[in-house]
């Protein structure tokens, strides 16, 4: 499996099918696919999931923040 932050966007998570993913209630989240993308944001309407709601609201990744302070 490889988990990758992508810029200003979701944790793309390569070889997914089969694992498990635990929503904040406990409860198993199903995966079905072997590539699936999980919300960074906290937009989504689909969480876990992204659902491109980062790129509607200008979601900027913790490294692009801090590098326009800089």
């Amino acid at each position: 499996m490889q988990i990758t932050i992508t810029e200003n966007g979701p944790y793309k998570v390569e070889g997914a099918e089969g694992i498990e993913l635990v929503g904040p209630d406990g409860a198993a989240v199903p995966v079905t696919r072997d590539t699936i993308y999980l919300c960074r944001c906290g937009g989504s309407t689909t969480k876990p999931f992204c659902d491109g709601t980062h790129s509607q609201i200008g979601f900027e990744g913790a490294m692009a923040a801090v590098e326009r302070a800089d």
